[in-house]
């Protein structure tokens, strides 16, 4: 019997520990439901979150997770989470499908968050993960006539924003028909989006599926890009910006600008994109660059690009101007040290390559190397346009892009 006292105190202490454990646990979590959400897809969730979020913010628990259970859809006017709360990490498990109002005029907003759906702001450790969707249900918003809905028209909301945040993880989830940008990224930095779905109709008009702005440190790796805007979009102020294992089309590829409208200063430097696959996006990858604007764009890297039809595969455009009437400016955002390399496949045009760079800013130290971009038509009549842009090329080039300077020695 004595030798049976031990065994029975580390079993019961094991057992207080794991009761512990599991009370911990669960004061931990925060399920919507418990705060009042329906998730029948008709009812407004919208109080329910804002009450759930008050009880994760007020707690004195570490780390608390947020839950959107699955098997549930989700009605939501535009929310914000503001991160300024007592714990500094968190989690949001979204398992469930969240979606706004299907009717423009059933949106539910101010002027100050009119132009975002789901914000989340002032975060020092956050992780967004799971495997639910979120559905912006823009179809409307995409058809409505801005001459005869001006106001409504100008609350046409990005879907799903990180703002003035460090150290966000966002990982597995759907972003579907956001009304605008799915996703975008502002004055954040250490941000990591991985193993995204972001789907929208190819027609359905400034739908980019992650715009990046005024932010550095920032990866996006591992996902499924099919919109009808630019797959990433890179705005400025941004740097460090690391783009991989993309999937991208429709869309209009990935962008770095526009850059310097109305005159502004504007600048982008160190993005690194590789191992991106266009398909039939009307571009691969691009900078873009409006007449008259000031700043940079340099130290850009593009490599190992798969091209399935793409229409552009490669552009430069120091002359962006998506308007009827563009007039001449001199100055111009200054494009340096951009360096293309194993960029393959096929174009459905016959110039794979266009650099179109300014007079009197011209486009500098450009460097090609093992490119083969081939017209699906007749590869014989494949051309490339070069105009005031300086630089080398290495390895086989082709299209021959004349204005660069063979060397091998790079």
């Amino acid at each position: 019997m004595a030798t049976c006292k031990p065994l029975f105190l580390i079993l019961l202490i094991q057992c207080i520990l794991l009761a512990e454990s599991c009370d911990q646990d669960q004061h931990n979590i925060f399920d919507v439901i418990n705060f009042g959400a329906i998730g029948d897809g008709a009812n407004d969730d919208t109080e329910a979150f804002k009450h759930a979020w008050d009880a994760v913010c007020g707690s004195s628990v570490s780390s608390p997770t947020f839950v959107v259970p699955g098997g549930k859809t989700f009605v939501l006017q535009p929310l914000t989470f503001n991160g300024q709360c007592n714990s500094t990490t968190f989690t949001f498990q979204i398992n469930g499908t969240i979606i706004a109002p299907s009717n423009p005029s059933e949106w539910k907003c101010n002027d100050k968050n009119c132009h975002q759906w789901i914000t989340f702001e002032h975060f020092d450790g956050l992780s967004i993960q799971g495997s639910g969707t979120i559905n912006g249900q823009g179809t409307n918003w995409w058809t409505l006539s801005c001459e005869d809905n001006e106001e409504l028209c100008d609350k046409k909301a990005t879907g799903f924003v990180i703002a003035h945040s460090n150290n966000v993880q966002i990982s597995e989830l759907t972003f579907e028909d956001s009304p605008k940008v799915h996703i975008s990224l502002e004055r954040s930095t250490l941000i990591n989006a991985t193993r995204l779905t972001i789907q929208a109709p190819g027609d359905s008009p400034n739908t980019d599926g992650i715009h990046i702005q005024h932010s550095t440190n920032v990866s996006i790796d591992q996902s499924l890009i099919q919109t009808g805007d630019d797959c990433v979009s890179i705005g400025d102020g941004s740097s460090y910006i690391d783009i991989s294992n993309i999937n991208c089309g429709p869309g209009h590829g990935i962008s770095i600008g526009s850059l310097g409208r109305n005159g502004h200063n504007e600048s982008v430097e160190f993005v690194h994109v590789r191992d991106v696959s266009f398909n039939r996006s009307t571009n691969g990858v691009r900078i873009k660059t409006w007449q008259g604007g000031h700043g940079h764009v340099r130290n850009i890297t593009f490599e190992r690009i798969t091209s399935h039809g793409a229409r552009r595969p490669i552009i430069i455009d120091q002359y962006y101007c998506p308007h009827d009437h563009c007039s001449n400016e001199t100055s111009a955002v200054e494009i340096d040290n951009v360096a293309y390399s194993q960029i393959e496949g096929t174009t459905d045009r016959e110039t794979a390559v266009q650099l179109a760079c300014s007079e009197s800013t011209p486009c500098t130290n450009i460097f090609m190397k093992d490119i083969n971009l081939r017209y699906e038509e007749d590869e014989e009549k494949t051309s490339s346009y070069c105009l005031n842009a300086q630089g080398l090329r290495n390895g086989r080039v082709s299209p021959n892009v004349t204005c660069l300077q063979q060397d091998d020695n790079f």
